[in-house]
């Protein structure tokens, strides 16, 4: 008769069988926190981007201008957003601001919002409805647009709001349709430069004669590519108008 352990389970498990378990189980354990941790350092690193809650709410104040995206030129700021920068901005979701945008232009609004920030990358997502964007008393100039000449840059396009840490950029199919789900709610793109120009990194992108970025641009998101346009520089924001048929994918 075999004196093997069995395992029957209205019995006590054997001794044997419960070393056999524990030693299986925590290889399982093990197995799958090594892969999870060699998956994870194979990732590049998303930087320190993020949707930033803990610098609290920032109301701000300025004069909006579309590009055709809506600005906020800052003349009454925060300590994160101080006068004279020029703010992108987004709302909750994938969605841009252009509705309650449109009709300010030109005019001095207030924005109140989280601010989204990567590195010199900064947009703020605003609150609902007139707490988040409406007319303020006060006034400002918009600043001179300051051409800067025809470039040809390599970088990603990207949609603002992930860029600056919200979604956490990645690589492949899924980061693309995330991104021009993004585009497509207007939410203001963005190309991610791999050389500094002019001191910064990353610039909103147009079309050329102030059009949004053109709808074949859309099928080169999240792809490192090169593209040539021109620079122009509203107030501390770049802007990239860029000619779709430049745009090379590269290696």
């Amino acid at each position: 008769m075999s004196t093997r352990p069995f395992f029957v389970g209205y019995l006590a498990i054997p001794q044997t069988l419960k070393v056999f378990l524990i030693v299986v189980a925590s290889a399982i354990f093990g197995g799958m926190a090594a892969a999870g941790w060699i998956l994870g350092v194979g990732q590049d690193d998303p930087g320190d981007g993020a949707l930033r809650g803990d610098y609290g709410l920032q109301t701000v104040s300025g004069v909006i201008e579309l590009v055709p995206y809506p600005l906020l030129h800052i003349a009454s700021g925060t300590e994160r957003l101080p006068k004279g920068t020029t703010l992108m901005m987004t709302a909750g979701g994938k969605s841009g601001v252009d509705a309650r945008a449109t009709p300010l232009n030109g005019q001095f609004a207030q924005a109140s919002g989280v601010l989204i920030e990567r590195g010199t990358l900064q947009m703020l997502q605003l609150r609902g409805g007139r707490r988040g964007l409406g007319q303020a008393e006060g006034n400002a100039d918009i600043p001179s647009p300051e051409p800067l000449g025809r470039w040809r840059l390599a970088g990603e396009i990207c949609d603002g709001k992930c860029a600056a840490g919200v979604m956490r950029p990645g690589r492949g199919l899924a980061h693309k349709a995330c991104a021009n789900m993004c585009l497509l709610g207007e939410v203001p793109p963005v190309f991610v430069s791999s050389a500094s120009v002019d001191g910064d990194e990353f610039l909103l992108i147009t079309g050329a004669d102030g059009a949004r970025m053109p709808r074949a641009a859309f099928d080169y998101v999240g792809q490192y590519v090169s593209v040539e346009g021109a620079v122009t520089r509203h107030g501390s924001l770049l802007v990239f108008a860029i000619d779709p048929s430049t745009i090379e994918v590269l290696p």
